[in-house]
Order: C-alpha cells, then sequence, then structure tokens
C-alpha cells in the first residue's frame, strides 16, 4: 500500500502533549533535548507544564511543534523502518517534513523555526492582525468577498471542501466576517492567533527569513515533499529555499496536496504529531483516503499494525 507522512502546524499544540508516549519511548524526550540545546531553555518542560499560555506564542509554538512531530517520526523510525513514498506538513508542519526527509538537520530546523517565528510576531504588531475560519463557502466566493473589504484581508489556507482561512488586519477581517455570514457562509470562527499567518502583511519577515535560508547548508530530500505554495515537490535546494521564504505570505493549498497524493496513488495518510486535525480535514477531502493520526500508545500501535 502507497502512503505519506504528513505534519500538523500551529493549532494543534495542547499543553502536556506526548507525555504518555515520552513515558515509554526515550526518542521523545531525547528529540526535545536537542532542540532545548539549540534554544537555551527547556522545552520539554514548557511544553509538559505551561501554566502561563507561552506554549501558544509563535516563537515557542513552531519550535515545539516541530520537536513533537519529529518525536513521532523518530518514534515511528525506532521500531520499523519505514519510508513513506512522500512527506508533507500544514504550514509549519511543512518544515518537520523536510527535517524528517533529511533536508536539514533537527537543530537546523529548530533554530530556523524559533527564527521565523520571532520574524511573523515582528512583522505585525500585537492585536494589529487576525485569523478566522470560514465555513460553507465556496473558496471563489471567499476570494470575491475579501477582495471587496477595504484594507489588507486575504484567503490564506485552502484546508478543505467549504473550509477557508482568512487573515490581514484586524479591521479588514472583522469586516470580512461580517460580509462572509451574508454571503452565505454557516460560521465564521475567529482564530486564537498572534500573527495573521500567510498573507501579504508577513513579506517583511519573508525577506528576513530568506537572508537567513540564503546561509544555510540543505540536501535534497531523501523522500518527495509536497510544498504549501504549489503543492508540487521542489526541483532543487535553491527551489526548496524559495518556496520556505513564499510559503510565509501565500496560502496553504492543502486541498491540492490532498489531490496530488491521489494522483500520486497514496491509499493511506499517517498524521504525526499532537492531535488529530489534519485526519479531520483529509476526511472532508477526500473520504475514500485512509488517514490515522499518531499521537500516543494506542495509535501508535494501530499504526504499525496498518504499516
Amino acid at each position: 500500500m502507497s502512503y505519506a507522512f504528513i505534519f500538523p502546524g500551529q493549532g494543534s499544540q495542547s499543553t502536556e502533549m506526548l507525555a504518555e508516549l515520552a513515558e515509554h519511548y526515550p526518542q521523545v524526550e531525547a528529540v526535545f533535548t536537542r532542540a532545548s540545546t539549540v534554544l537555551g531553555y527547556d522545552l520539554w518542560a514548557l511544553v509538559q507544564n505551561d501554566v502561563s499560555g507561552k506554549l501558544n506564542q509563535t516563537d515557542i509554538t513552531q519550535p515545539a511543534m516541530l520537536a513533537a512531530g519529529m518525536a513521532v517520526y523518530e518514534v515511528l523510525q525506532a521500531q520499523s523502518t519505514l519510508v513513506p513514498q512522500f512527506m508533507a506538513g500544514h504550514s509549519l508542519g511543512e518544515y518537520t517534513a523536510l527535517v524528517a526527509a533529511g533536508v536539514m538537520s533537527l537543530e537546523q530546523g529548530i533554530e530556523l523555526v524559533a527564527e521565523r517565528g520571532r520574524l511573523m510576531q515582528g512583522a505585525v504588531p500585537n492585536g494589529a492582525g487576525a485569523m478566522a475560519a470560514v465555513l460553507g463557502l465556496e473558496d471563489a466566493i471567499v476570494e470575491s468577498v475579501c477582495s471587496q473589504i477595504a484594507g489588507v484581508v486575504e484567503a490564506v489556507n485552502y484546508n478543505s471542501p467549504g473550509q477557508v482561512v482568512i487573515a490581514g488586519e484586524r479591521a479588514a477581517v472583522e469586516a470580512a466576517q461580517a460580509a462572509m455570514l451574508e454571503a452565505g457562509a454557516s460560521r465564521v470562527v475567529p482564530l486564537p492567533v498572534s500573527v495573521p499567518s500567510h498573507c501579504s502583511l508577513m513579506r517583511p519577515a519573508a525577506e528576513q527569513l530568506a537572508q537567513k535560508l540564503a546561509g544555510m547548508s540543505m540536501q535534497m530530500p531523501s523522500v518527495p515533499v509536497l510544498h504549501n505554495v504549489h503543492f508540487a515537490a521542489a526541483k532543487n535546494v535553491e527551489e526548496i529555499k524559495a518556496l520556505l521564504v513564499q510559503q510565509l505570505y501565500q496560502p496553504v493549498r492543502w486541498v491540492q496536496i490532498i489531490e496530488a497524493f491521489k494522483d500520486a496513488g497514496v491509499e493511506r495518510l499517517y498524521e504525526l504529531g499532537p492531535g488529530k486535525v489534519l485526519m479531520g480535514l483529509n476526511r472532508r477531502i477526500d473520504r475514500k483516503m485512509e488517514c490515522q493520526a499518531v499521537f500516543d500508545c494506542i495509535t501508535l500501535e494501530k499504526a504499525l499494525t496498518t504499516l
């Protein structure tokens, strides 16, 4: 059976994530220890004991989610050497996929996403941006409504049929929320985020990220990784770097990534990392494609059985 590994992004994090898996598999804390060395603080302790909401700060969420995805991947690999046909990740999860595919080391990835988070947070003043999920409208209608709103508001995550996330300036996003309901949306849900990701407000952050990437050493992936920007594999390292820059201010094309998997013959997806957000999205995209989330001992055993 042809299968792919996929990795979640921001929004799947939670306090005490992977705690049960860590009790049985040393690979979990080993990955977080390596990440902590790069970051200069105890990432595992923060994730397990967060009471102040630090885990939801973008510059902390990003390395935490990359470490979590890689921890599950390392546990899975320790049980059986598995080579998927493809990998991909939703938004930040794309970085996890690239680390898992050997494009960069864990340490490089952690340093890069921590910097990415800082740049994103610095690109828009706190409270000036917003994001919202629009449910029950066709993509074209969401795009049309956004184009009629004064200010910056754009469709940024094409998550599944009937679910598109918009982002931009707070006032524009709020105006768009009301307009989406008038256009027939079943619901519009404001998202608890500190940064309006994947919209044009992130261009200043992207320019700075490009400078960081320019000096990084990377390799081509051992397994094809489909990128958020154009839902295809990159042809060379320079294209990978360019796509990571573009990803900051261009939409996540998740529906098209799943459709590309299907066209390539992929029959089953494994979501590696906390939660099962992608599993829910993928069921709405293509119910015939099987998807399993892997984040604790029970789901790990189930995945090993089917693999």
